[in-house]
């Protein structure tokens, strides 16, 4: 495993996360493969912008919760392999509601060479610090619906406020947003750009990350 890799907790004190694809409670009704342990796992440079987006947030009264960051390539495999099996409704009105399976694909909601595979992309949303509630976004993780889009109809003034808010925030941190879904965010100098890593998230105790 490449010695950049960190789990992000350990060097951002603080910092909430909740790794969906190591649990039950993602668009694939299960773990995914390589997903080992309920951690979030970046580069180095990954941890330093998210430092600077801590901060931030912060002074606007946010906190950021991660969903997700560095995504092994065996985890996309398995979403392409699941992109083809029967359809048995289980996740699909919270996560896939007017399209088929087949079409996250061809919308750019998955991708099959995902920028996560290469460490310095992340999935993350903000909450309140005063009171520990997620911030309203109009949509969860994972809403593969134009409503996750950038800019789009249908939303609440705090929903888009708060949107908008989290676009500064990382923006400001050298991060550049994803037209398709306002959670996601990839490094705008990342350090790996044509590299598709693939070992497995675990934990192992006085490792950095394996």
């Amino acid at each position: 495993m490449n010695d950049d890799f960190v789990f992000v907790d350990e060097l951002l004190p603080g910092v909430r996360w909740d790794a969906k694809y190591a649990t039950w409670d993602n668009f694939t009704g299960k773990p995914v493969d390589g997903y080992l342990s309920n951690r979030i796992v970046g580069t180095t440079a990954l941890c330093e912008a998210l430092g600077r987006a801590q901060v931030h947030a912060a002074s606007l009264g946010f906190g950021l919760l991660l969903w997700d960051g560095y995504r092994p390539q065996r985890a996309v495999n398995r979403f392409l392999r699941w992109s083809t099996q029967p359809e048995d409704g289980r996740t699909k009105p919270r996560h896939y509601p007017r399209i088929d399976r087949a079409e996250m694909f061809e919308r750019g909601y998955v991708a099959a060479r995902s920028g996560h595979s290469r460490g310095s992309t992340v999935d993350l949303t903000l909450y309140h610090l005063a009171t520990g509630e997620l911030a309203l976004m109009g949509g969860g993780h994972d809403l593969m619906d134009p409503i996750s889009h950038h800019g789009a109809d249908g939303l609440t003034p705090a929903e888009s406020d708060n949107r908008q808010y989290l676009c500064s925030i990382m923006e400001g941190s050298d991060f550049v947003p994803y037209d398709h879904e306002w959670w996601h965010y990839t490094l705008k100098d990342e350090p790996y750009v044509d590299t598709y890593f693939d070992f497995p998230i675990t934990w192992i105790a006085g490792s950095r990350a394996a």
